[in-house]
């Protein structure tokens, strides 16, 4: 009957089956738990990776991109880049990459700014190299390194004088200057210049381009001397001393011809003045006459500040020995100090003056004739010594 109801052998091969199916059951559950572990994880190393590849590349491409195309070293070669009055930093750049200089205009943008040197480029010609590093081409944008002739024009220059100083500091020809001297509508004077450069051409010290021409650089001495006028209030002072600003201009170069300082300047202006109105010396005498040596001098183009009698025989209208009043303009270009005299002549009544001992400057005044002709003895007296 155990066929029937089963022995107790089957019941435990029963067990032990069952036993054995649930232990490998539970080793392919483990199993299988491990494998839904690992498959996440393994997709999660393979996204982060990827990530990582992609976040490495895509720094290098970021940095390519911000990173602007450059050339390394100082260049070869040589070529002349102008800088233009008022451009910036970013039109500069464009031209050194039109020019070949830089290899491109954000790469000198970015070095100017890194050299902090943004607003401090000034306008000139530099000589620069092609396939430059930004870096380097911002270096000879230094303004020591300009192409230029800084050229110092003293005051009281006549302008044939001038010019020729010009001619010898940038290797002009003498008849450029002299030709672009008489085309007076090219250089803008001003209306009450008589269409004459002498008086106006005004002493400074000048930076001259090698791409300036003549009528460019009288130009910007002509526009130097109007902004000193305005700063003076030439015309409106003029007016208030009943003068033009040409008459002005003129007092002023006689001023600058005949003063042995500028502290002498304003009694030198006084004395024209004086003269001009006709007023009285203490001893009576009325002089008419400027009687300037200088404007002789200036008529027969010679130098010195005493005129011989036969200098006084001249018939020029700049002789103010013979002719009453002014002369026709400036004989010399003066100078600030000397336009400020005229305009501020010091009060006084000085008839005379004479510069007593030219050696050491020294110019006496006097309203009185006797006077005057001890002052001149003394002067020759200084003249004969060497003085």
């Amino acid at each position: 009957m155990d066929f029937l109801v089963g022995s107790d052998d089957d019941d435990q091969s029963g067990r032990r089956s069952r036993a054995s199916s649930g232990r490998r059951g539970r080793r392919r559950k483990r199993r299988r738990n491990r494998g839904g572990f690992l498959a996440p994880m393994l997709a999660i190393i393979v996204l982060l990776g990827g990530i990582g590849a992609a976040g490495f590349y895509g720094y290098n491409w970021v940095r390519d991109a911000l990173t602007p195309d450059d050339y390394t070293g100082q260049g070869s070669g040589e070529v002349v880049v102008e800088i233009k009055d008022g451009q910036s930093a970013t039109e500069i750049a464009q031209t050194l990459e039109e020019k070949g200089v830089v290899k491109s205009a954000r790469a000198f943008t970015d070095a100017v700014a890194q050299a902090g040197k943004s607003s401090s480029l000034q306008p000139g010609e530099y000589t620069m190299r092609k396939q430059m590093a930004a870096a380097e081409a911002v270096k000879l944008l230094d303004p020591k390194k300009r192409l230029l002739e800084r050229v110092t024009l003293k005051e009281g220059l006549r302008l044939n004088d001038t010019l020729k100083r010009l001619a010898e500091a940038t290797g002009k020809p003498l008849r450029e200057f002299q030709q672009a001297a008489k085309k007076t509508r090219d250089l803008e004077l001003p209306s009450y210049a008589g269409g004459k450069l002498e008086g106006y051409a005004f002493p400074a010290t000048y930076d001259i381009t090698p791409k300036m021409t003549a009528t460019d650089i009288l130009t910007l001495m002509v526009d130097r001397f109007k902004q000193t006028a305005g700063k003076d209030n030439l015309q409106a002072r003029a007016k208030q001393l009943g003068r033009t600003p040409h008459e002005i201009m003129t007092i002023a170069s006689i001023v600058q011809a005949e003063s042995g300082t500028v502290d002498d300047m304003g009694k030198v202006a006084r004395v024209i003045y004086n003269r001009l109105d006709g007023k009285p010396a203490l001893d009576g005498a009325t002089p008419r006459l400027l009687q300037m040596d200088s404007t002789v001098m200036y008529a027969l183009n010679k130098y010195g500040i005493a005129a011989t009698s036969k200098d006084l025989e001249s018939t020029s209208p700049y002789n103010t020995y013979r002719f009453e009043g002014l002369p026709p303009g400036p004989i010399a270009n003066p100078g600030d100090h000397a336009i400020q005299a005229a305009l501020n002549p010091t009060k006084g009544n000085w008839i005379w003056f004479v510069t007593t001992d030219p050696k050491r400057g020294i110019t006496k005044f006097t309203a009185s004739e006797s006077e005057f002709f001890r002052l001149k003895a003394e002067f020759e007296r200084n003249r004969a010594a060497g003085g």
